[in-house]
């Protein structure tokens, strides 16, 4: 019990250091890994061998892997293309761009995970604000928000999918059938919420022939002969991260994979494919991974998973909201990895007890809506969110943790909320 106590209370302290900024997010959570040291309750087998409680080195080496792929990518000249193509389409209205940014990343992030997404789609983010002289939190806060919607959709587009997946025997096609349709809802939904969030932002329209001039999207490219090798790369590494379950190949080392291939045809040296990695973001991931495994140790989260099942019963749509509800709300407060992986057995627990299984079971596809959505409440609640602030952070563009927060909350709340009313007509009202 003092164990399990100071536990939460490490976690807790090393959370609103996070969360206030009053430290640095790495150190902060560097500062509650040692803390979980000297209380007993991590050490290196914990922290960096155990499949439950230890660092998640597929993320890390998924994440290390596309930001090679990405440094390499971007001495291309392909991001500038690519701002310059949407600033041109935009025709110089703010919320048309970010509509445009938006769709991009939602087509984008079922086919990848949202991490590998936003490694993307967030430099040309950038740089198109930058072009236009647009501020860039309204656009990057929104593709954080739109990939971890849109990567809901496919087995592949988020990582509880993949664990989900996994243990429920869930197909791609079972994805496609049960929550595209609600993906595509919330996209549009929040399409329409995102004016009103950023209406003071997204006002003045922008002349885009004045600040580009004549300035051509083709002329941005520097070397084609690299970019048709590494867009070849690329495209190999799309089609084996659709393929991976086949291949029998775990999508890091996809990612290394090509990482490998994109710095063999491109030729770089170290110092430029290595520029591009977030070394603070991959500190920042294994330090949390471990804050919330040593709450995974001494039983805190699967504790509150047992309390779910055992309030449920034999009622079928109270285990489902609880679910929904349940994991959008501690998914906000933990890495929504580690969370999954520990609620997983006990969800499988509770679809046994009811008449429904398999891809049919509302259980499972609560559970998933409420692992991917809760990820866009705060600013650590998932990796597309840590990885796009990093990156933010690296050019100049700090957004702090409630500037980020103040929104995602919103946005969590009214996509929970449509989420639950989906899983109540289609498999309560409508069977």
């Amino acid at each position: 019990m003092i164990l399990t106590s100071a536990a939460i209370s490490v976690f807790i302290v090393s959370y609103a250091l996070i969360a206030t900024e009053r430290v640095h997010r790495v150190a902060a959570a560097l500062g509650g890994v040692a803390a979980m040291i000297v209380i007993g309750l991590v050490d290196a087998e914990t922290a960096f061998f155990d499949q439950e409680t230890g660092i998640d080195w597929n993320v890390i080496f998924l994440l290390f892997g596309m930001m090679v792929i990405v440094g390499v990518l971007k001495q291309t000249g392909l991001f500038e293309f690519l701002a310059l193509w949407a600033a041109r389409r935009s025709d110089g209205h703010p919320y048309r761009l970010l509509v445009l940014l938006v769709l991009v990343t939602a087509t984008v992030s079922p086919i990848l995970d949202n991490v590998t997404c936003v490694l993307l789609v967030a430099p040309v983010t950038l740089s198109v604000c930058r072009r236009l002289g647009l501020p860039p939190a309204p656009y990057l806060i929104s593709l954080i928000l739109a990939s971890n919607i849109g990567g809901t959709a496919t087995l592949i587009g988020d990582p509880p999918n993949i664990i989900i997946g996994s243990r429920a025997g869930l197909s791609f096609d079972d994805f496609l059938v049960h929550s595209l349709p609600l993906t595509v809802v919330l996209l549009g939904g929040f399409l329409l919420l995102a004016r009103l969030l950023f209406r003071r932002q997204l006002t003045t329209p922008v002349d885009v022939d004045g600040r580009l001039g004549d300035l051509d999207p083709r002329a941005a490219i520097t070397n084609m002969r690299l970019l048709v090798r590494c867009l070849v790369v690329l495209g190999l590494v799309m089609v084996a991260f659709g393929l991976h379950t086949v291949l029998h190949l775990d999508p890091s080392m996809v990612a290394m994979m090509g990482a490998g291939a994109a710095v063999l045809v491109s030729r770089t040296t170290p110092e430029e494919f290595l520029e591009e990695v977030e070394w603070g973001t991959l500190a920042f991931f294994m330090a949390l991974f471990v804050l919330v495994g040593s709450l995974v140790k001494v039983g805190v989260i699967g504790e509150l998973g047992e309390l779910a099942a055992g309030a449920m019963g034999d009622r079928e749509l109270l285990g489902a909201t609880a679910l929904l509800f349940g994991s959008g709300l501690i998914g906000a407060f933990v890495d929504n990895i580690p969370y999954t992986t520990a609620m997983v057995p006990i969800v499988e627990d509770m679809v046994a007890a009811t008449p429904s299984s398999g891809p049919e079971s509302p259980l499972w596809w609560a559970f998933v809506f409420g692992a991917d959505l809760g990820g866009n409440a705060t600013a650590v609640a998932a990796g597309a969110n840590v990885v796009v602030l990093g990156i933010a952070a690296k050019a100049g563009e700090p957004i702090s943790f409630w500037g980020f927060t103040k929104y995602g909350v919103v946005v969590t709340v009214a996509t929970l909320a449509v989420a639950w009313l989906y899983v109540y007509l289609r498999y309560f009202a409508m069977t």
